[in-house]
């Protein structure tokens, strides 16, 4: 049906205030630091945060005017390449990867308590978590199932059971007579015995892996 089909939304996170920062450029590899964005109570600009998932795309951060939801820019969120990094010297602020028509920008991300910020690193966590399961599950193979060729149904049991015995006619002996027997399948018929053995009967030969069949 068409209903199975929709596209479904949710969000996963909302911050109502984040300021938005102008950040120089790394430097080497040493991580960013917020002390170096300079006067951090003049931020490049504030808003909301929020975190929106979709079936057909995965999350991405929107960062949007809190008065009338207009768009200030995205960042798709991907866990095998995030777009999120921490900086050295604070709990509070973030680096983001910001995407727009193809053109890439890193902007300072800071939130006004550390619990928003906690909160915003929990949701980035679960996110990912559920990304990386629903990929296990995916790549896992198939259970093994039974080839068609083999029929289907209990297996059979032809061990000789306890007082259960069979007989081999040898050629150039006598004509056994009968005898009443219990036969490998457990059914009770005519069974056959030598004439000179009567009543005892005849076991197997001992196994031999050199015999010729």
């Amino acid at each position: 049906m068409d209903g199975f089909d929709e596209e479904i939304e949710s969000i996963l996170y909302i911050a109502r205030e984040i300021s938005i920062y102008k950040i120089p450029p790394l430097k080497k590899n040493e991580g960013h630091r917020a002390m170096e964005w300079g006067d951090l109570a003049q931020p490049l600009w504030k808003g909301r945060l929020r975190i929106i998932e979709k079936s057909s795309t995965g999350a991405t951060l929107l960062f949007e005017d809190a008065s009338n939801g207009e768009l200030f820019a995205k960042a798709p969120y991907d866990p095998e390449h995030p777009c999120v990094e921490a900086v050295l010297d604070s709990s509070r602020y973030f680096v983001v990867r910001v995407e727009d028509s193809g053109k890439k920008a890193y902007l300072g991300l800071g939130f006004i308590e550390r619990t928003e910020s906690f909160d915003f690193n929990v949701a980035i966590q679960d996110y990912e978590k559920r990304w990386k399961a629903a990929r296990t599950t995916e790549k896992e193979p198939e259970a093994d199932t039974p080839s068609p060729h083999i029929p289907a149904g209990p297996k059979k049991d032809y061990s000789l059971k306890e007082g259960q015995t069979f007989s081999i006619a040898i050629p150039g002996r006598n004509k056994p007579t009968s005898m009443n027997t219990t036969n490998l399948l457990g059914s009770t018929g005519a069974e056959k015995s030598s004439g000179g053995l009567s009543g005892i009967p005849l076991l197997p030969p001992p196994p031999s892996s050199t015999r010729k069949r």
